[in-house]
C-alpha cells in the first residue's frame, strides 16, 4: 500500500511558522516521480531499453536522517522536511517529496542538489520495472 501523498501548501504553511523562518529567504520543493525512460537511458544514452512500467522502492530512514543532519550542516540551510514513498509503484507516481529552506538561491539550490543526490545514493534502493513483450 501506498504512502498517503503529503500537502505542499500543508509543508509550505508549517514551514513559514517554523522558529527558522525569519532566516529563509528561499524554499525549494523537489518532487522526484517513476519515469517512462529507464536510468540506463536517461543516465547511460542507453537507447535499447524497455520501458519502465513501475518501480519497487524502499529505503533506510537511519540513512535519510543522518543524510538530513549533514545537509543541515551546509551553510545558509534552516529547514529540511523529506516524505519517502515505498512499495511497488506505477509510472507517474511520487518517489519523493524535498522541502529545503535557506538564505539564499546559490544555498538553496546547492543543498536540494546535495541532499536529493545522497539521498539517491545512500539511502534508497530502487529497481525498475519493464514492459513485458
Amino acid at each position: 500500500m501506498r504512502k498517503p501523498i503529503p500537502s505542499m501548501d500543508a509543508w509550505l504553511k508549517e514551514a513559514k511558522a517554523h522558529a527558522s523562518a525569519p532566516k529563509i529567504g528561499m524554499y525549494l520543493i523537489h518532487n522526484g516521480t517513476v519515469r517512462q525512460s529507464a536510468r540506463a537511458k536517461v543516465r547511460d544514452g542507453a537507447e535499447d531499453t524497455k520501458p519502465v512500467t513501475g518501480m519497487l522502492f524502499s529505503y533506510d530512514q537511519e540513512k535519510v536522517d543522518a543524510v538530513i543532519a549533514e545537509t543541515y550542516k551546509l551553510e545558509g540551510i534552516y529547514y529540511i522536511k523529506v516524505w519517502l514513498n515505498e512499495g511497488q509503484l506505477q509510472m507517474g507516481d511520487d518517489i519523493m517529496y524535498v522541502l529545503i529552506g535557506g538564505d539564499i538561491r546559490p544555498r538553496v539550490i546547492e543543498g536540494l542538489n546535495y541532499l536529493v543526490g545522497r539521498i539517491k545514493k545512500e539511502c534508497v534502493m530502487e529497481t525498475e520495472l519493464y514492459a513485458e513483450e
